[in-house]
């Protein structure tokens, strides 16, 4: 906000403290990109409380990827927290190359992401995708996705196109995360066949008696999809705000934790904002290592600020 001050004394009083001030103004709020995955429903919940204990305005908009990404290119979004690699490349790479997305930091080591089935199917003898086409009939030549347009459905797709595994006949079903796991909880009392996208973290590892399926390294990388999930923000928003981007570099989760915070969302139904809360005030020792070097917005010490604030 532009402001005329008509006394020279004022202007020179305040001169010195513009730059803290624009930053201040300008960082007030942080704008996330959140794209219905209780993963990151999570952690965006997590990195919310924290900054509104700092004393800033975190706003999060549920959208697709794709959406994500030409966001933070636009300056509608500043940061996203779910840039899996290396199965997200196909729609982040080609952003964070022109310069207008940075990835900041790896957040989740040793999560994976790729093709699954319930138990019994896989103990019938579907261990690997090689093993789908032979049972196309079971499958009703169907892979059940998420929503439209993320990469793992993109991916899908690129078999489906590609006959690979002799896959081309397929479809795959664009639905979200609640609509596929709905479809397999349906199909698990009958023991009805159905290939899925599967991930960890998530509570389907645990309510599910489930198994992922080999070779299929060419789409969805090694070891089951192993992936490393990034940080993401728009070009140029950690310069702009140094202490927020202090923050979100420091900001690393371990499965266990987005595990826990995943069941408390989607199987006891508590409020993501309310489940985080609880788990920071339950394991305070994480902040040592998320505040350090950060500040609260007006320059205070953060830890003491955020365990009031919890």
């Amino acid at each position: 906000m532009k402001r005329t001050y008509t006394r020279s004394l004022s202007v020179l009083l305040l001169t010195a403290g513009l730059p803290a001030m624009a930053q201040a103004n300008e960082c007030s709020s942080i704008r996330f990109a959140e794209v219905g995955w209780t993963d990151i429903t999570a952690t965006t919940a997590l990195a919310s409380e924290v900054l509104e204990a700092l004393g800033y305005e975190p706003r999060v908009d549920t959208v697709s990827v794709p959406i994500a990404y030409a966001g933070m290119r636009n300056n509608d979004f500043d940061v996203f927290l779910g840039n899996w690699m290396p199965s997200m490349a196909s729609i982040s790479d080609p952003y964070i190359e022109r310069g207008e997305v940075e990835r900041l930091v790896a957040n989740l080591e040793g999560a994976k992401y790729t093709l699954a089935v319930p138990q019994y199917v896989y103990d019938a003898g579907v261990t690997s995708v090689n093993d789908l086409a032979e049972h196309a009939e079971k499958f009703e030549h169907r892979v059940h996705g998420i929503e439209a347009g993320n990469d793992g459905n993109e991916l899908i797709q690129q078999m489906i196109d590609d006959d690979a595994y002799g896959l081309g006949d397929w479809q795959v079903i664009d639905s979200s995360e609640a609509g596929m796991l709905a479809e397999l909880r349906s199909r698990v009392p009958n023991e009805e066949w159905m290939v899925f996208l599967g991930w960890e973290p998530h509570p389907m590892n645990t309510n599910f008696d489930m198994a992922y399926l080999a070779d299929a390294d060419d789409y969805f990388g090694p070891d089951l999809g192993g992936a490393t999930v990034h940080t993401n923000t728009r070009a140029g928003f950690v310069e702009e705000c140094p202490n927020v981007g202090t923050l979100l570099g420091n900001m690393t989760f371990t499965l266990e934790m987005e595990n826990e915070l995943m069941s408390a969302i989607m199987d006891d139904g508590v409020e993501p904002r309310v489940a985080a809360r609880r788990y920071l005030s339950e394991h305070s020792d994480v902040l040592d290592a998320w505040l350090d070097g950060v500040t609260t917005r007006d320059g205070e010490a953060a830890l003491p600020a955020v365990q009031a604030a919890l």
